[in-house]
């Protein structure tokens, strides 16, 4: 089983889509500066890809529509 979710994460997105584009366009953020919402020890994946769908679960990025 995948963390967190499609259905929590679609809840608060609204679109695959959408969600697919916020996700790689945080990934590459944390990759290229290493900047991280979270402490390390925090987050349960140890990708950014991963970590950038955690942060949306846990409301820490907003989308202004």
């Amino acid at each position: 089983m995948l963390y967190p979710s499609i259905d929590k994460l679609l809840g608060q997105v609204g679109s695959k889509y959408l969600l697919v584009n916020i996700v790689a366009k945080r990934s590459k953020e944390m990759e290229e500066t290493r900047h991280y919402q979270m402490k390390e020890n925090e987050y349960r994946s140890n990708k950014d890809l991963g970590r950038a769908l955690e942060e949306i679960s846990k409301n820490l990025i907003h989308i202004k529509e």
